[in-house]
């Protein structure tokens, strides 16, 4: 039996496609086509040899069918994640993570895949108005990208409900590890730091976050896949703890030992009702069915991504000098 994995060369996909093929899974690796035919993150991979690259576009049912139908699970996680330059293109938001998602549906329903993981993002909640964000929580979509996912999610979901289609939404809190982009803020802070700057570059200091590694994420995605109890429902994955943006950097400054000063850059801070200002996971969900519980703790994630920053010269794939939208 195959595996696919869509959004293979990002940073989730492609943690998960060496993560599988470690377990002994068959892997078919999907992403986008390109003329050097190259693999992202995972060109280099050790495991390269054991996986099975398709290049398509997610975009295009005819590419999306004929990856599919060499499988029989799929890990659905192309996407277009960052959320400003949703503000500039919306419409490649659509068409990426709506109809992309809609591809791999009717793909999966017309080919009668076993099993469907979706995978959907905690922004899909917007400012959390409690303290911890459950599954049934309402849906505000702060942003286009929000928006885009909370209907891709409810898509998979009406094509359960409608088709019977076996699938499960898994819906990760803020991912880190290496690889991430420096769209996001922990390899912001990072890779500014690894280059020697002394002050750092921010958006809003006071939005917390929940942070998962992605390593931990890996392991839930199996542990969800593995579930018979988890059809048509969607997983929070997320560590249950958050923390500032203002204390992360803090908190990194001191791993790393440098005395770092702060520099709050307007292009960094998103619209204010756009602002999400506070995410906290509650994974009782899947810790009641799955078993599942983080291996990581923060600080052990954080010194993972440091040390992967500072070795083989990776931060050659990072300009922290630049804004990343």
């Amino acid at each position: 039996m195959k595996v696919l994995v869509t959004g293979s060369s990002g940073f989730i996909g492609s943690h998960l496609t060496e993560y599988l093929v470690k377990k002994g899974y068959r892997v078919v690796a999907f992403d986008r086509y390109n003329n050097n035919n190259h693999y992202g993150w995972l060109e280099n991979s050790p495991y390269k040899n054991k996986i099975e690259f398709v290049l398509g576009d997610i975009r295009d049912y005819d590419s999306v069918y004929n990856v599919v139908k060499k499988c029989s699970v799929v890990f659905h996680l192309a996407a277009l994640i960052g959320i400003p330059y949703s503000y500039i293109s919306p419409s490649a938001y659509i068409k990426t993570n709506v109809e992309g998602t809609l591809n791999i549906l009717e793909a999966s329903k017309n080919l009668k895949i076993k099993q469907v993981l979706i995978t959907s993002t905690s922004e899909v909640y917007g400012t959390a108005k409690k303290e911890n964000l459950k599954e049934n929580d309402s849906l505000v979509s702060q942003s286009p990208y929000a928006a885009s996912k909370i209907a891709a999610d409810q898509f998979a979901l009406s094509y359960y409900r409608s088709f019977k289609l076996p699938i499960k939404i898994v819906r990760p809190f803020n991912t880190f590890g290496p690889r991430q982009s420096s769209r996001a803020v922990i390899p912001t802070i990072v890779s500014q730091i690894v280059k020697g700057n002394k002050k750092i570059k921010i958006g809003n200091l006071n939005t917390t976050r929940d942070f998962l590694y992605v390593e931990d994420l890996c392991i839930a995605f199996e542990k969800i896949y593995k579930s018979k109890r988890l059809f048509g429902e969607i997983v929070n994955v997320g560590s249950n703890f958050e923390i500032s943006i203002k204390d992360l950097i803090s908190k990194i400054s001191k791993i790393m030992k440098v005395n770092i000063d702060i520099s709050i850059d307007p292009k960094r801070i998103r619209p204010e009702k756009s602002e999400v200002y506070r995410l906290k996971c509650n994974n009782k969900k899947l810790k009641k069915f799955t078993g599942w519980g983080p291996k990581y703790n923060f600080t052990k994630g954080i010194i993972e991504v440091i040390e992967w920053m500072k070795k083989d010269d990776n931060i050659k794939y990072y300009k922290p000098e630049n804004y990343n939208i």
